[in-house]
């Protein structure tokens, strides 16, 4: 480069995203800006700030305070809805001065007030905005009604999508025999689709949980003990609306906490949330074994490049960065976990900066997901190698011979004595043949039915009721 100085990438406008979630990857993540950006971050607690106003003055809380009409209340609600571009760009403006965020929202909902057509009563309630709250108290209900509105609009179904085509494989698949390798060796047979199923099963009973996941809020004042509220308004039974304005968020009340909310319930989240991650990498990583093993053949792309010197690979990119989108976001959601639940205390800020990166640990899942289900759209089962395999494996069979003499021998049978070791004998470190394996049935002795039941036997057919545990117990 000599002496040429570089473009500063730094000031290149449109401003250049540092994170991959921003860039290269947006359009997979964008669904959760709606909930864990800094953006709506303030619309919740404009949300938040709005409902509290309507709250207090619907239930004539505060003695004095005017009654508001149909019409306020939807003047209020549209400051909420209409929050765009423009109020974010005016927000930021205001928290320049303020250099405080919750502030910062109080004088701009007041603005709103006072630009309230002519007449209204909103033009009255100014001081009841933030009236006896922390900035806490405002921040626990966004953040419980931002992460509530990701999972349950966003990434659950997502994650519910993807699990559902886990289960659809599964159920095609279900009577697809297949030789198991346990410890990488060749094991009892199995089907394709009741290993798939076994992940299904695994995916849908997390997704369970993160469904029945509670969202705490709390709004009882800078120590948790509504001091200010009983001292302006001794007469309110504080408890009451501090409940029932929570209830009427949609969220779960908090009766004892100090200035913050314990953050308990997302720590119960993100670790279900984690714990889904983890059963879906192992997903990935089976499919990425079966896919070099050759069990899976991903479908060619038209146009696409698997290597950059070796024109004849497909690589498994998918399950790839589905993995590595998996610890990230699991490493986060850990973080957040163990972070969350200690404050020293009645508070620190230490949740503040940890919180904001919320976006970043489901935005992470979210695009392993989108992933793992794009990398599963593409794969086609190579039934000629499945078949070849277990033919090539009679050995296996020595497993259910060894248990039909065992049974033979406590049904009276004799010359049935050492079926384990006898079988090991035969098939240890060796590959029998069919004709070896009938051959050794037949100079067993055992009952005529139980011998021909064994001789009729194949690795492809000994798959138990594989097929119909798929049908019975894999989720609808």
């Amino acid at each position: 480069m000599g002496g040429m100085t570089r473009v500063r990438l730094a000031d290149v406008a449109p401003a250049i995203a540092l994170g991959p979630l921003d860039g290269r990857y947006r359009a997979a993540v964008a669904p959760l800006v709606d909930h864990l950006s800094e953006a709506a971050l303030n619309r919740e607690r404009v949300h938040v700030e709005v409902e509290w106003l309507i709250h207090l003055t619907t239930n004539r809380v505060v003695p004095g305070a005017p009654t508001l009409t149909d019409a306020d209340r939807d003047y209020l609600r549209a400051v909420v809805a209409t929050f765009g571009p423009d109020e974010v760009a005016e927000l930021a403006e205001i928290e320049r001065v303020t250099v405080h965020d919750v502030k910062a929202v109080e004088y701009f909902l007041k603005k709103r007030l006072a630009d309230a057509p002519a007449g209204s009563a909103l033009h009255d309630v100014g001081e009841l905005v933030h009236f006896a709250c922390t900035s806490e108290d405002i921040n626990n209900l966004s953040y419980a009604l931002m992460v509530r509105g990701a999972v349950t609009q966003v990434w659950l179904p997502s994650a519910r999508a993807l699990t559902d085509q886990v289960a659809a494989l599964a159920r095609e698949e279900a009577e697809q025999p297949m030789l198991a390798l346990t410890h990488g060796q060749p094991a009892t047979p199995t089907t394709l689709g009741k290993e798939l199923a076994v992940l299904a099963h695994r995916l849908d009973r997390q997704l369970r949980r993160i469904a029945n996941d509670e969202y705490l809020g709390k709004l009882n004042g800078a120590t948790g003990t509504f001091g200010a509220h009983v001292v302006a308004v001794p007469d309110a039974d504080w408890p009451t609306v501090s409940r029932t304005f929570v209830e009427h968020l949609g969220l779960v009340w908090n009766p004892l906490t100090t200035q913050i909310e314990s953050h308990d319930w997302q720590a119960e989240l993100y670790a279900d949330v984690a714990r889904f991650n983890r059963v879906l990498h192992n997903l990935a990583t089976d499919v990425w074994t079966y896919i070099s093993r050759g069990v899976f053949i991903q479908i060619p792309v038209a146009g696409a490049t698997g290597s950059s010197t070796m024109p004849h690979k497909v690589n498994p990119i998918r399950f790839e960065n589905g993995e590595a989108n998996l610890e990230l976001s699991s490493a986060l959601l850990d973080t957040l976990a163990s972070t969350l639940v200690t404050s020293r205390l009645q508070r620190d800020l230490t949740d503040s900066t940890t919180q904001r990166n919320i976006g970043p640990a489901f935005g992470h899942s979210l695009l392993a997901i989108d992933n793992v289900s794009r990398g599963l759209r593409a794969l086609s089962v190579d039934r000629v190698l499945l078949a070849r395999e277990l033919d090539e494996n009679w050995e296996v069979l020595g497993e259910p011979v060894q248990s039909a003499m065992r049974a033979a021998s406590v049904a009276g049978v004799t010359g049935m004595e050492n079926p384990y070791e006898r079988l090991k004998e035969l098939t240890r470190g060796r590959r029998l043949t069919a004709d070896d394996m009938r051959e050794f049935i037949g100079g067993l002795g055992l009952p005529d039915d139980v011998a021909a039941r064994l001789s009729e036997l194949t690795p492809a057919s000994y798959t138990g009721i594989a097929a119909a545990l798929v049908g019975t117990y894999l989720p609808d």
